[in-house]
């Protein structure tokens, strides 16, 4: 699943959406055409089929195009991937943190911490059955039991980022504890087969100047969140409903959980959260993809609730 094909709904397609979609219907058309000549080819030829592990790689026009149209390092995946990290680069001249993105288009992102768990094989799956792609911040003590469904969000095409080897409120900690959890988390999510996270999510939304000094260090922008579903509290499906369609703007971070507990409640209100919004004429984007498309505000407010102790 690729980020840009599955910002769906009413909403109007942005100019980066197009300029790629048209970039991509055209390899891949000229991909089946290619694939179509070469048949002929080969058919006019009259040669056998090639014998089990004879077949080489794609080479000349033919290679380009299936690399353009897949996702190789040349391919549009990995230039959409190459502009959502120059969009991170670009939030981390200007700010340590964002808890929301711009307002440019009715773009939202859905966020979900604390996980893997046993409840993301099946967020995911919903997730992609509604077509809308997501982020997820991990905890490391999570990696080695739930190390699979890791794997199955890389695969789904969600983006990883960080949240901690413990989940430990950053602020009590000294300067190498905190490199320790950050590190130390990103160093798995690595092991496990997911890329380097350029995203990081401070636990209990507490950092601190030595927090943002260590992420500046690695190239890794902080995401705290606008609108704070409260499903860890368990309040009901319909409320967490309530708490995140109320509370939406364009370029709203909404926070949401799939790890930390029963997660049945958040299972049950993803689909009728999205088709809300939808219906509000909202499309979703991965949290990259939305500095992308809504690039953040230089000033980043801090709302009650945080806990940004000696943060500049």
């Amino acid at each position: 699943m690729r980020l840009i094909d599955v910002i769906r709904g009413p909403s109007r397609p942005t100019q980066v959406q197009l300029r790629h979609r048209r970039r991509r219907a055209g390899a891949l058309v000229a991909v089946a055409a290619g694939a179509l000549l070469l048949g002929l080819i080969a058919g006019a030829g009259g040669g056998g089929p090639a014998a089990v592990g004879d077949a080489a790689a794609p080479v000349g026009w033919y290679g380009h195009l299936q690399t353009l149209a897949g996702a190789g390092r040349r391919s549009l995946g990995a230039e959409e991937r190459a502009l959502e990290g120059g969009a991170i680069d670009r939030a981390l001249q200007r700010t340590p943190f964002v808890r929301m993105a711009g307002a440019q288009h009715r773009l939202v992102a859905l966020t979900f911490d604390d996980g893997p768990s046993p409840y993301t094989d099946r967020l995911i799956a919903e997730l992609q059955r509604l077509g809308v792609p997501a982020t997820f911040f991990v905890v490391g003590y999570q990696l080695p039991t739930f190390a699979p469904q890791l794997q199955h969000e890389v695969a789904a095409g969600m983006t990883v980022g960080d949240h901690t080897l413990d989940h430990p409120n950053l602020t009590q900690l000294s300067p190498a504890d905190q490199q320790h959890q950050i590190v130390g988390d990103a160093a798995e999510i690595r092991s496990y087969g997911a890329p380097y996270p350029r995203l990081f999510r401070p636990p209990y939304g507490s950092y601190d100047q030595t927090t943002h000094a260590l992420l500046a260090r690695r190239r890794m922008l902080s995401v705290l969140w606008s609108v704070d579903s409260e499903d860890y509290t368990k309040p009901g499906a319909d409320a967490i409903v309530h708490n995140v369609v109320g509370a939406v703007q364009p370029g709203s971070i909404v926070l949401m959980h799939d790890g930390g507990g029963d997660r049945s409640e958040t299972l049950a209100a993803v689909p009728r959260i999205v088709a809300e919004l939808r219906r509000q004429g909202y499309g979703f984007a991965s949290v990259p993809h939305l500095l992308l498309e809504n690039p953040p505000p230089l000033t980043q407010e801090i709302p009650p609730g945080f806990n940004p102790a000696g943060a500049g």
